[in-house]
């Protein structure tokens, strides 16, 4: 897939988050040589983190499958890496620069808000890029957004002709034999801490971590798929942790199925859109990612 646009230069793409949603789709666009700029958002954090390119925040760099995350937190280093020689294209951009900080750098292409907030009030993005993609709970294309996505279990990828997008229902998608009772949630506003790394098979009831000093235990064996980075400041209700329960077919790393078509669903979309927007050429190698 080739991403050029009528000016001969390339689509510049914010992606709203650090999740693994946000990384699997900057994932799709860095393959096709787009221009893609990660912004963090604290809320919710980042559990499925070897499945995501959060952690180049504090290591620099960080990898998802063939695609290399590298951290730029000054404007006008993203600014030279967007116009960066070719040598850069196979990689994104991951930056604590927030959506405000990065208006100014270039006119924005394509805004996607991947952030996941299920239960956030969504601001209107439609003004501030020639195409706007809301993923998950709270987005309507008559309301906040130009294209609007499902996550929702049963539904994901599909795009909301009319409406809005589910709400957030509690119900979470199976793994293995097991659904929500994967995760352990926090119950309090804290300072998590936490060593055992992602991927390390662990066994019911062992301490993976600490919520402002209490214990929180693995709730199954398996392996554990995704914690909350060490030193994490959390509200209360979000997930910590999650097991994978599937034995030799568990998968903490790379893009997952939900990823992909989500993923996929976003690609098409911004496809039709720049093709419709911006004079989009796509070249014939194309079909292959889709």
């Amino acid at each position: 897939m080739s991403l050029e646009t009528d000016r001969q230069d390339r689509l510049f793409v914010i992606i709203l988050g650090t999740n693994e949603i946000a990384s699997a789709i900057a994932v799709h666009l860095a393959r096709g040589g787009t221009c893609v700029v990660l912004s963090h958002d604290p809320d919710p954090p980042v559990m499925r983190r070897r499945m995501a390119f959060h952690d180049a925040l504090f290591a620099g760099t960080a990898q998802v499958e063939d695609i290399v995350g590298e951290r730029l937190d000054d404007a006008m280093q993203v600014l030279r890496a967007i116009r960066g020689d070719a040598s850069r294209r196979r990689r994104v951009i991951v930056s604590s620069l927030g959506l405000v900080d990065l208006l100014p750098i270039r006119r924005i292409d394509v805004l996607i808000d991947a952030r996941l907030q299920k239960r956030q009030i969504r601001p209107d993005l439609r003004r501030l890029a020639g195409l706007t993609i809301g993923l998950g709970p709270g987005f309507s294309k008559s309301s906040n957004c130009d294209v609007a996505i499902e996550t929702r279990p049963g539904r994901i990828g599909l795009v909301q002709r009319d409406g809005w997008t589910d709400a957030a229902d509690g119900v979470a998608s199976r793994l293995g034999d097991l659904g929500a009772e994967r995760f352990v949630y926090s119950g309090l506003d804290g300072t998590w801490r936490a060593s055992v790394a992602i991927g390390t098979h662990v066994e019911k009831d062992l301490v993976l971590g600490h919520l402002s000093g209490a214990p929180v235990m693995a709730p199954r064996d398996g392996v554990l798929r995704g914690i909350i980075r060490d030193g994490t400041e959390v509200p209360s209700g979000v997930k910590l942790l999650e097991i994978d329960p599937r034995g030799v077919l568990a998968q903490w790393t790379g893009i997952d199925d939900r990823g992909r078509a989500i993923a996929n669903a976003a690609l098409s979309a911004v496809l039709r859109g720049a093709a419709q927007r911006f004079g989009l050429v796509v070249q014939p190698e194309m079909s292959g990612h889709a």
